[in-house]
C-alpha cells in the first residue's frame, strides 16, 4: 500500500512539472510576445474612414 501511495506521488508530481514545463516554455513567452505586439500595434482612432461620416 505504501508503495501504490509513493507510485500515486510521483505520478502527480510529474505531471505538476510537465504542466509548470509547459507553462514556463510555451504559454508564458506567447503571452510576452502578444502583448508587445499588442502595444506596438498602432491603434485605431475612429473605425470609420475619413471621407465617410
Amino acid at each position: 500500500m505504501v508503495a501504490l501511495g509513493f507510485a500515486l506521488f510521483l505520478g502527480i508530481g510529474l505531471l505538476a512539472f510537465w504542466v509548470l514545463v509547459f507553462l514556463l516554455g510555451v504559454a508564458v513567452p506567447m503571452w510576452i510576445t502578444l502583448g508587445t505586439v499588442e502595444m506596438l500595434r498602432p491603434k485605431r482612432l475612429m473605425d470609420t474612414t475619413d471621407g465617410e461620416s
